[in-house]
């Protein structure tokens, strides 16, 4: 499975993080309200942002957003823990400008990444911190269901959910 692919939709375009999308990302990344529900609610701040951006660099599967109406960078999302045996892939780390919530972008950025994902595998998984709603609402409404629960020292617990490809209404694999 190609973690770096470029996607593109209609109001979206998904490609490789690359380091030079730095300042562009971290300034979308300091709004403190982007992260209040997110475990580690630090994130808008330089060193906690700048370890999340490097562990995306290094999992070879992290995406930027870009808005197809102005080039502009509006967040970023990442495949990782792709597991070719087991045909299942975490989609994850995903977060947007507050401009872009509620509306088309996110569902477009989801779309994007599971087509692209059960072209190879049989599920998705989503682990998503156990106090933040919005994000636990927005993978429900994918169709995607809660199996479990994982804890992390730096994360505490966050809720494993999974989606497969008859659950998701796409019929690839």
């Amino acid at each position: 499975m190609n973690r770096q692919p470029h996607l593109r939709g209609e109001v979206l375009e998904l490609r490789p993080l690359r380091a030079d999308d730095w300042d562009a990302l971290f300034a979308v990344a300091s709004d403190p309200l982007i992260w209040e529900q997110h475990p580690e609610s630090t994130r808008y701040q330089e060193a906690t942002f700048r370890r999340f951006f490097n562990e995306g660099m290094a999992s070879g599967g992290a995406l930027i957003a870009l808005s197809l109406t102005d080039g502009r960078v509006i967040g970023s999302s990442r495949f990782d823990h792709y597991d070719r045996q087991a045909r299942i892939v975490e989609i994850g780390w995903t977060f947007l400008a507050r401009a872009y919530w509620g509306g088309r972008y996110n569902a477009e950025m989801k779309r994007l990444m599971l087509e692209h994902a059960f072209r190879s595998v049989d599920r998705v998984l989503f682990v998503v911190g156990a106090g933040n709603r919005r994000s636990q609402r927005a993978v429900e409404k994918l169709g995607a269901t809660r199996t479990g629960s994982r804890s992390d020292e730096r994360l505490g617990e966050s809720w494993v959910y999974e989606l497969t490809p008859a659950r998701y209404g796409c019929t690839e694999t």
